[in-house]
């Protein structure tokens, strides 16, 4: 299924789907810019994420999202910028 928009709920639902509750704080409140591994999502969370939302939205993330996105902002900005390149 593709689709054009990615949102914090998005994220927070494949969160869940993927790896569960979290170990930490958990995804309530202002989360957008505390670090995953603060919300208790480490790197093999994210790799799950990752991969859940290439087959949701038929995208390919590129590798560096899981290194560099160490945020929710940054996850969302990353996916988000991927689902606005037009198809080739």
């Amino acid at each position: 299924m593709s689709q054009n928009t990615f949102t914090l709920a998005d994220l927070k639902r494949i969160l869940l789907e993927g790896s569960g509750a979290p170990e930490g704080g958990g995804l309530d409140g202002d989360i957008l810019d505390t670090e995953f591994s603060d919300i208790g999502y480490d790197s093999l969370a994210l790799l799950e994420t990752t991969s859940r939302i290439e087959r949701e939205y038929g995208i390919e993330l590129d590798e560096d999202v899981i290194g560099d996105a160490t945020t929710p902002r940054a996850f969302l900005d990353a996916v988000t910028g991927h689902l606005a390149v037009p198809a080739a």
